[in-house]
């Protein structure tokens, strides 16, 4: 299945421990991600969360399609240096995807960076990477916005 790999860095004025503790929560992504609308079924079991997003994309005429997607989120130790916050996504449409937040302190607060690696079918990759690029760019606005000054 091809593969994408899209990668962006930003800075934030807020504690590494405050984002990284935001984003291991699943409720943090309504509004975070653009398209997500709900959260559901949420389970945790070993430190690992499970979840259902709705992503909702709009339609011509006043419409929308809603697409579940089952969300595996976890925080990852290993690195002492970094706190790192990462998943796994699986949408309908054989769609994958691989995320990781690498958040690091930094003079102004933190440094993040989120890193998406997007395999789906060939006719399908380029919309979804564009989507995710979307995403991507418009959740490091809102994240800045939440948590600018959380110290």
């Amino acid at each position: 299945m091809p593969r994408r790999r899209i990668r962006h860095e930003f800075g934030i004025a807020a504690d590494p421990g405050a984002i990284a503790a935001y984003l291991a929560e699943p409720q943090s992504y309504l509004g975070l991600s653009p398209l997500v609308v709900e959260i559901r079924d949420v389970a945790n079991a070993d430190g690992v969360t499970h979840y259902t997003a709705i992503e909702r994309f709009p339609l011509p005429f006043g419409r929308h399609l809603d697409n579940p997607i089952r969300v595996t989120l976890r925080r990852d130790h290993r690195d002492p240096a970094a706190l790192v916050v990462g998943g796994d996504v699986r949408s309908p449409g054989w769609v994958r995807m691989r995320y990781r937040y690498t958040i690091t302190p930094d003079a102004a607060g933190s440094r993040i960076v989120d890193e998406l690696d997007l395999r789906a079918p060939f006719g399908l990759l380029r919309f979804a990477a564009g989507q995710a690029r979307s995403v991507q760019l418009a959740r490091a606005v809102v994240l800045a916005a939440r948590l600018a000054g959380d110290s």
